[in-house]
């Protein structure tokens, strides 16, 4: 493998950093400890941690020792957003999040063989501190005028919310984490998203005026697409990692939807594919964009690694399946739903005819545009072509969920619900 700091530069994987030069050599010195932490201020991660994540996994390829922080005493206090400050959830429920994370984690690390990952949890060592302790051994050391400086707190106080004390003292509780893991652990890396310097570098100058040491510190990029907006965001909101807060199906049609624009730059970050595989994918993005394989490369890699083979197997089919290239009557109720779910639908029940199923799914304008469309061979009833003008929707035609698929022509997908 190259250097490791140089692959994770060509992935586009590093933003802001301390001592560049310092930082590599600690690298190819040894194996090190480094650590990044997840905050559980909703039950599943997103789209966005899978960056820092990629990062931790990198590193851990190259033989370095990774800790997962998750943040079960920060999640309960909240980083400081821009905008407003954040609702305080319950102690049960910010417990019970932290597991959700720490689940999740699990899948997208290594935690077996010669080098696993190691999980902590910061509530165990917050939750024995005093508040004399904290401003004791803590709050001494950090000047009010650096706290204020930070771009966010300096936001937030020209709002007209402002900001309160308790997520002020974030940045506090955040650097008392490096602190602890490098007492007990010897880390001497923090890993982090661009948004979290501030909070990052504080911790790198506690355990320089406590400890006396040198540390480091290394940012990834918030990822952006080609036009320089933010990247992320389906329909339903948030692309969330739990498959109960979104489908493997959606999931995975969000990667593939990528622009040709970005696929190249997602590919690197979001994927373990060599560079060798890389350069020939975008040679096709070149010569042969309509074919969209490194989109195909793309959705089926991300949607691997976070939901597991067996997911892309049935994503992929119900794909193929949906537009005549499959069973659909095998696809499992769950995936089927998934992939419907945004297709225009209407209500329907066994007996109705389905020249006006297509009317009220909005596929045909009125009953004699549909009735022409099917004699010239264009309707189709879970991708069986009807012939018959007066075919009536059977039970026996009901997929698993008691839907039937209706399309128009290649393209046009409509579904009814009984």
């Amino acid at each position: 493998m190259t250097d490791v700091l140089d692959e994770l530069q060509w992935r586009g994987l590093v933003a802001q950093h301390t001592d560049l030069d310092a930082l590599r050599q600690a690298l190819n010195s040894g194996p090190l400890t480094f650590y990044c932490g997840f905050d559980p201020t909703a039950p599943s991660l997103h789209h966005g941690h899978l960056v820092a994540i990629k990062v931790m996994r990198h590193l851990q390829l190259a033989g370095h020792h990774p800790i997962a922080l998750v943040g079960g005493a920060t999640g309960l206090i909240g980083d400081p957003r821009p905008s407003s400050e954040r609702q305080l959830n319950s102690k049960d429920t910010v417990a019970q999040w932290a597991q959700a994370l720490r689940g999740q984690l699990e899948r997208l690390l290594e935690f077996d063989g010669p080098n696993p990952v190691r999980m902590v949890n910061n509530y165990d060592w917050t939750s024995q501190m005093s508040a004399i302790d904290f401003l004791r051994d803590l709050g001494k050391h950090f000047r009010m005028g650096t706290m204020l400086s930070k771009d966010i707190v300096a936001r937030r106080l020209a709002s007209d919310e402002g900001i309160s004390y308790t997520e002020f003292s974030y940045q506090i509780l955040q650097a008392n984490d490096f602190l602890q893991l490098y007492r007990k652990y010897g880390v001497t890396l923090e890993l982090g998203g661009n948004d979290q310097w501030g909070n990052l570098v504080g911790g790198m100058d506690l355990i320089r005026k406590v400890e006396g040491k040198d540390v480091h510190v290394l940012t990834n990029p918030l990822i952006t697409k080609s036009d320089g907006t933010k990247f992320g965001k389906s329909e339903g909101g948030a692309i969330w990692l739990d498959p109960e807060m979104l489908s493997p199906y959606a999931f995975y049609q969000f990667w593939l939807n990528t622009a040709d624009a970005d696929v190249v730059h997602l590919l690197k970050v979001f994927t373990f594919r060599t560079r060798e595989e890389i350069e020939a994918l975008a040679q096709e993005v070149q010569e042969a964009p309509h074919r969209r394989h490194a989109q195909k490369v793309l959705a089926a890699d991300v949607t691997e690694w976070v939901h597991g083979a067996d997911a892309v197997a049935r994503v992929q089919r119900a794909s193929e399946a949906l537009f005549g290239g499959g069973e659909l009557a095998g696809l499992d109720e769950q995936t089927l739903g998934a992939a419907v779910a945004q297709l225009p639908s209407a209500t329907a029940a066994p007996g109705d005819e389905l020249v006006r199923l297509f009317v009220e799914t909005g596929l045909e304008k009125g009953v004699g545009a549909a009735r022409r469309t099917l004699k010239s061979g264009g309707l189709y009833l879970n991708n069986q072509k009807i012939t018959d003008g007066e075919a009536r929707l059977a039970a026996s035609d009901l997929l698993p969920g008691r839907i039937a698929l209706l399309r128009k022509g290649k393209k046009n997908l409509a579904v009814v619900r009984v």
